[in-house]
């Protein structure tokens, strides 16, 4: 591991007495399509490349963690929905402990997020908060106590509530 890493700290979770990394954050589908430029006002230009890959800035932020070795929890919402499913999956398929991931009822979507990148790099992004605007302190009270005791370091940031 690269010792400027913004994460080197948080690999030595894994092996720490301490507990784990617990990240409160957003969960979100990427819609993302590469284009000459970004759009003008008014403007519709031909896009290629389409993709869709999971996101949101706490999923990514786990994931982050989880792939530097470090034990990591997730407390975010979903929906009920292809999204909210694939979401989770991919957590899961990283290692990472989604029992306090909550699928909202009631047919509120998956947060997503649209976002054109220009061939230059220049992005613009929406993002549509869905099931993200329903994170609350509720989330975090019906949190096990051992999840949040335990865990060495809380990472929070500003895609919720």
């Amino acid at each position: 591991m690269h010792a400027a890493s913004p994460f080197a700290d948080v690999a030595s979770v894994a092996s720490s007495p301490l507990g784990h990394v617990l990240v409160v954050g957003s969960l979100n589908l990427d819609l993302m399509v590469q284009a000459p430029h970004l759009p003008a006002p008014g403007e519709t230009l031909t896009g290629r490349d389409f993709r869709t890959d999971q996101g949101g800035k706490g999923a990514n932020q786990a994931v982050a963690a989880a792939r530097l070795g470090a034990p990591v929890a997730m407390l975010g919402c979903v929906g009920d929905d292809d999204a909210g499913r694939r979401l989770r999956a991919g957590l899961q398929a990283d290692g990472i402990d989604v029992s306090a991931v909550r699928t909202v009822p009631g047919g509120v979507p998956t947060g997503t997020a649209v976002i054109t990148v220009a061939d230059d790099g220049e992005n613009c992004i929406v993002v549509i908060p869905g099931t993200n605007a329903h994170v609350g302190a509720a989330d975090v009270d019906a949190v096990t106590s051992d999840l949040l005791r335990t865990a060495a370091l809380l990472v929070l940031q500003l895609e919720i509530p």
